[in-house]
C-alpha cells in the first residue's frame, strides 16, 4: 500500500525555515535558538516527513558513536522529532521514525539511540530501553575529602586536552558517546569554569554555578576521573566550595561508584531516566561491540524483526579474543523480538530479567551463554541529546 507521506532530506533555506516553525512550536523554543540549533547540527542532518508535498514534521540524525565492551559502535543519534500538532495522530511520526531506521540500515549504521518524550512510538519502530541518564545531588558541607595532592589547573573552555581524556573514560564505560561536535559546543555553552586535574592530566571538571530550588548549587556539565587520585581531588576540590555552595549535581551511574570514597551516604538521585535503542542491522551491531577477553563460545540467536527484513532471521554469535563474528543459521536456542535484543545488547538487563517479563525464550545453555557473553556494567551517559 503507497504511503500518504513522504520521507525525505531538508535541500533548501525554504524547507529549513519551515521544519524550524514545526521545532519551535513542539519545543516551545524561542525563534533566535531555533535558529541556532539549526545552524550547529547542519541541514545535511535533517529529515523531513512531507503530506501533499508540504513539511509536516522532521527529525535530526547525528552521526555518533556508542561504546558497548571497549569498542565504539556506529550509531544514529535520534533528535528533535516533531510533528505538527494538526497531523499529530495521523501515523506521520511512525512513518517519520520507521524511514530514519532504514535509511541507517541502508548507510551501515549498525544502532540507533534515542531520548524518548513517549515510549509507545518508539517501540512501534523497534527502539526499547538501552541505559540510564542519572543526576545525582548532594550537599557540600558533607563531602569532608582533604586530599589537595594533586594540583587543580583553571583552563579556557576550549581546551583541546577534553577531548583525549573524555575518550580515554569512554572507553571503560558502556554507552558513553563519541559524542558529535553539537554536543561538545553545548556542554561548552552551558558551562563557565573548567579545570583540568593533575599536571598530567588525570582528568576534568566543567561547571557552572547557579540557583536550584532556591538554593545555591554547582552544576557540573562534564566530568572525566581516570585515576584515584583524580576521584580523591575532585571531592576535595567540590568540598572547599562548601563555604558558598550548599550543594552540587552531577551526572553518574544509577550504581555511584564515586560515591564510596565519602564519609556518608549523603548523595541522592535528583533524576533518573531511560535513553532507547534500536539494534538496526543486527550482524553489525553484534559484530562492532566488545565482548570479554578470555571468552570462548557461541550464542544461536533467532531475531523477530517486522521493519528490516535483514533482520528476521536466525544467527550465530562466535565470541573470542574480545571480538564477535556473526554468520546466519543455527539452532535459533534464544528467541527474542529486536525490542527485545536492545537491552540484552547493552547490558541493561540480564537475559533471565528479559526471560522473566517475556521478552525472550531460551534454553538453560542459551540463557548461560547469553549472560557470560553480554555481562557488564551498567550502561549509562552524561550527555543528553
Amino acid at each position: 500500500m503507497t504511503s500518504q507521506f513522504e520521507y525525505d532530506i531538508i535541500s533548501n533555506a525554504e524547507d529549513e525555515q519551515r521544519l524550524g516553525k514545526i521545532l519551535q512550536q513542539c519545543f516551545n523554543s524561542p525563534p533566535d535558538s531555533i535558529k541556532t540549533y539549526l545552524q550547529r547540527v547542519g541541514r545535511e542532518n535533517f529529515r523531513s516527513i512531507r503530506h501533499s508535498n508540504q513539511i509536516i514534521g522532521g527529525l535530526v540524525i547525528l552521526p555518533q558513536g556508542q561504546w558497548f565492551g571497549a569498542e565504539c559502535v556506529p550509531m544514529g543519534g535520534i533528535q528533535a522529532v516533531g510533528i505538527a500538532p494538526e497531523y499529530r495522530g495521523s501515523g506521520a511520526a511512525l512513518e517519520l521514525m520507521q524511514q530514519t531506521v532504514k535509511e541507517l540500515y541502508a548507510q551501515g549504521i549498525a544502532i540507533s539511540t534515542l531520548y524518548p518524550a513517549t515510549q509507545r512510538l518508539y517501540r512501534q519502530a523497534g527502539y526499547e530501553q538501552g541505559g540510564s541518564l542519572c543526576t545525582w545531588e548532594m550537599p557540600t558541607q558533607s563531602i569532608m575529602m582533604r586530599d589537595r595532592t594533586l594540583p587543580m589547573q583553571a583552563v579556557a573552555l576550549d581546551c583541546h586536552k577534553f577531548y583525549n581524556l573524555h575518550q580515554q573514560q569512554a572507553k571503560s564505560t558502556n554507552g558513553y558517546l563519541q559524542s558529535h561536535q553539537s554536543i561538545w559546543q553545548e556542554i561548552v555553552e552551558l558551562s563557565t569554569y573548567a579545570y583540568l586535574i593533575g599536571d598530567r592530566p588525570e582528568g576534568y571538571l566543567l561547571f557552572k554555578q547557579q540557583e536550584v530550588n532556591n538554593s545555591s548549587c554547582l552544576v557540573i556539565r562534564d566530568l572525566v576521573l581516570l585515576t584515584a587520585g583524580a576521584v580523591q581531588r575532585f571531592w576535595t576540590f567540590i568540598s572547599d566550595h562548601r563555604s558558598q555552595v550548599e550543594k552540587v549535581r552531577w551526572r553518574a551511574s544509577p550504581n555511584n561508584f564515586l560515591t564510596l570514597v565519602l564519609p556518608e551516604q549523603t548523595a541522592k538521585l535528583a533524576n533518573l531516566e531511560h535513553w532507547m535503542v534500536r539494534i538496526v542491522d543486527v550482524m553489525k551491531a553484534l559484530e562492532k561491540r566488545g565482548y570479554p577477553q578470555e571468552l570462548i563460545t557461541e550464542l544461536h540467536l533467532e531475531v523477530r524483526d517486522d521493519l528490516i527484513v535483514e533482520n528476521n532471521d536466525k544467527f550465530i554469535l562466535k565470541v573470542a579474543q574480545g571480538r564477535g563474528e556473526v554468520v546466519r543459521g543455527g539452532k535459533g536456542e534464544l528467541k527474542l523480538d529486536v525490542r527485545g535484543l536492545s537491552p540484552l545488547y547493552t547490558g541493561l538487563f540480564t537475559p533471565q530479567q528479559l526471560q522473566l517479563v517475556g521478552w525472550l525464550e531460551a534454553t538453560e545453555t542459551a540463557l548461560s551463554i547469553a549472560t557470560q557473553i553480554f555481562v557488564s556494567s551498567s550502561p549509562w551517559m552524561s550527555d543528553f541529546f
